[in-house]
């Protein structure tokens, strides 16, 4: 009987000294940390590692944090957690839709990606209750507060700077609960019905008369063009003209000049070969030689007519022949 009581005892002694082991030694995980407090006050925290503490008189600090959650897609749900160990990581939360109300009283839903991280553990734990929560809630408020003062087009139009007006604000509020945001973005932005209806309608008019604008601007151009290239062929032909006017008229100037250079070169002649000759009936002479020809020409039907002084171009004939003779 006393040594089955005495095994029970002992066995009773190395349980107790197991629990006391595994109470004792903590391992702490990568991008982890374990706050932990000697008879309720803070101690320190346990970094990545393995760490021993002081059964009964140290204990890890439980927390417990709230966050909403989308749960198959349609509705939020808002859960409860408890946990003794801090992720490091960043977060991301999805907060559900809110509305907000812009500067002309339009009603609209919006929600919001917020990234955090941790980089204060003790602060995040001794600072404030319920991260998460107090995150969601400064988050919905500021949110409001930015997109009352803007309008419609505005907050349609100007998500950039939404979310970093939003990120900066709640970077240097959360700055004290030892969290760091890193961004902020819009997710969604919904307009009620009858606004994207009448949106969608401005939209279609804005194109409609763009379309008309640039037809319009595209008929002009060609007639522009069009007249362009007729005044500019009308140049090049007027050029043209007056080039081959100019080019005829310098030639008819050279063969008038190149006649004139024979002629005078001609009486030369005549005047070296008979010196005390008149070269003028000689010219006259020629000159009624050459156009007899042409008087000739279909004498059936037309008049010739004999030039009153026959004498001369009798005269003009004696004087040839003289020439002919004096120059054999």
């Amino acid at each position: 009987m006393l040594m089955t009581i005495g095994a029970i005892v002992l066995g009773g002694i190395v349980l107790i000294a197991i629990i006391l082991t595994l109470k004792s030694f903590y391992l702490v995980n990568q991008a982890e940390v374990i706050i932990i407090e000697r008879l309720g006050k803070f101690s320190r925290v346990l970094t990545p590692g393995l760490h021993m503490v002081v059964p009964f008189m140290e204990r890890p600090r439980s927390v417990l944090w709230s966050y909403v959650q989308e749960v198959e897609g349609k509705r939020h749900y808002r859960f409860t957690k408890a946990f003794e160990r801090f992720d490091l990581r960043e977060s991301v939360y999805d907060f559900p839709r809110q509305n907000v109300i812009t500067k002309d009283n339009v009603t609209m839903e919006i929600n919001a990606l917020l990234y955090y991280q941790i980089t204060d553990p003790k602060s995040a734990v001794y600072e404030i209750d319920n991260l998460p929560q107090a995150i969601e809630q400064l988050t919905q408020t500021t949110l409001r507060d930015i997109v009352g003062s803007l309008k419609l087009d505005e907050t349609l139009t100007s998500r950039a700077q939404i979310n970093d007006r939003l990120r900066i604000i709640l970077d240097e509020a959360t700055d004290k609960w030892g969290v760091k945001v890193n961004r902020v973005e819009l997710k969604e932005i919904n307009p009620p019905a009858d606004i994207r209806h009448a949106m969608e309608k401005e939209m279609r008019a804005e194109r409609d008369r763009r379309a008309v604008i640039l037809e319009a601007e595209g008929i002009k151009r060609s007639a522009i063009l069009q007249a362009e290239g007729s005044r500019e062929s009308q140049v090049l032909r007027a050029q043209g003209e007056a080039d081959a006017r100019i080019l005829q008229a310098e030639g008819e100037a050279q063969g008038r000049l190149k006649i004139a250079q024979a002629e005078a070169q001609a009486i030369e002649m005549i005047k070296r070969t008979v010196p005390e000759g008149d070269p003028m009936p000689y010219m006259i002479a020629m000159r009624y030689i050459n156009v007899l020809p042409e008087v000739m020409q279909g004498k059936d039907n037309k008049m010739i007519v004999v030039p009153y002084e026959a004498s001369s171009l009798i005269g003009s004939l004696a004087t040839i022949k003289k020439i002919f003779e004096e120059t054999k």
